[in-house]
């Protein structure tokens, strides 16, 4: 019997080692760390900012790409890569990409090429400088009047303002456009307001835009500059994708909201951030939108507040309208301050370059 024990005893520790052999042959197969990482770029000479990036290395199951201009990290799986730099003129970055195993403990390597682009300034495309004093141009601006739905639904988000085109609430003065809303009531609504869009005037696809702006003040309101889909009559909301360049609460003074809306992403759960700025309502600022078919940033007087990384999985590959309008309340607004009376958005100028 002492014999047999000995025996199976030399059998388990054979199998044991056997098992560890492996173990440590499959380690070493699965945690292989990328190596002859090798990266190469081709640089566009028409003016356009674009390059082509090129990285190729073994045991690797993806590619990081960081592009020296403080954009957002890009990640392919086949390691070639095209993107467009926008700042103007001759300037020279740092690449930065880091190759990644599949064993899942994220074995690396990373390696960098300088690039030289020469990306010619946009030029302007289409602009409203609100120059003329009187109604907005109607050759540019239409209207959504009422409440926007039946049943007093407030536009869908229970909003408190009848919306009009009456000079009391939409004027162009002194140089600016003047959107103001009042409390009063008019049609079923204890607030007015004007919601002005240049839906079937102007759309367009891809560009830079600037929008110089002043915010209302006081509590309850929801001013917004923002897009939509031109496809939203067939397409509907939100697959027509929806681009908030700035809402702003009265509730949340000085708290600037960048947001994107779209198919999984909407309502509550929509894709954006926020940036704190100073003096919202006392001063103007540049509410800016840079948009390419493979990114789209939000800013405020050049500052980033979101990105998104574009694809053909979203809805920002087709024209788009622009949407200027005061909210009162609502399920974003908020409550409304009973002592508010009146509250005025100013826009200076709206600027679309390609």
């Amino acid at each position: 019997m002492k014999f047999v024990k000995n025996i199976l005893l030399l059998l388990a520790a054979l199998f044991s080692i056997s098992s560890c052999n492996k173990a440590e042959s499959n380690s070493g197969t699965t945690n292989t760390p990328p190596t002859n990482l090798v990266i190469s770029s081709v640089v566009s000479t028409d003016g356009s900012g674009k390059v082509v990036i090129t990285a190729t290395a073994d045991n690797t199951a993806s590619y990081d790409y960081e592009f020296g201009n403080g954009s957002d990290i890009i990640t392919v799986t086949s390691g070639s890569v095209t993107y467009k730099y926008t700042d103007g003129g001759t300037n020279t970055y740092t690449v930065s990409v880091t190759a990644k195993s599949s064993s899942g403990l994220f074995l690396k390597k990373s390696i960098q090429v300088t690039v030289t682009v020469i990306a010619l300034p946009p030029t302007l495309f289409w602009s409203e400088e609100f120059n003329t004093d009187g109604a907005p141009d109607p050759l540019k601006w239409g209207y959504d009047l009422g409440d926007g739905c039946p049943n007093n639904c407030g536009f869908g988000n229970n909003e408190l303002e009848w919306y009009t085109n009456r000079p009391e609430n939409v004027i162009v003065q002194g140089g600016v456009l003047k959107i103001n809303a009042i409390k009063e009531n008019f049609g079923s609504k204890s607030y007015t307001s004007t919601r002005m869009l240049s839906k079937d005037k102007f759309a367009f696809k891809y560009g830079k835009v600037e929008i110089r702006a002043k915010l209302p003040a006081g509590i309850g309101t929801w001013p917004a500059l923002w897009m939509l889909g031109s496809d939203i009559n067939t397409a509907g909301w939100p697959a027509c994708g929806e681009i908030d360049i700035m809402e702003h609460l009265g509730r949340n003074l000085n708290t600037i909201y960048g947001t994107f809306h779209y198919p999984g992403r909407s309502g509550g759960n929509a894709d954006g951030n926020t940036k704190l700025i100073n003096n919202a309502t006392t001063e103007f600022h540049i509410y800016s939108l840079d948009w390419t078919s493979s990114s789209i940033k939000i800013s405020v007087d050049g500052e980033i507040i979101h990105t998104l990384n574009n694809s053909v999985a979203v809805p920002f590959n087709h024209d788009f309208f622009f949407i200027l309008n005061i909210a009162m309340g609502g399920g974003f607004g908020g409550p409304v301050d009973p002592a508010f009376t009146n509250g005025t958005m100013e826009v200076d100028y709206i600027r679309v370059y390609k």
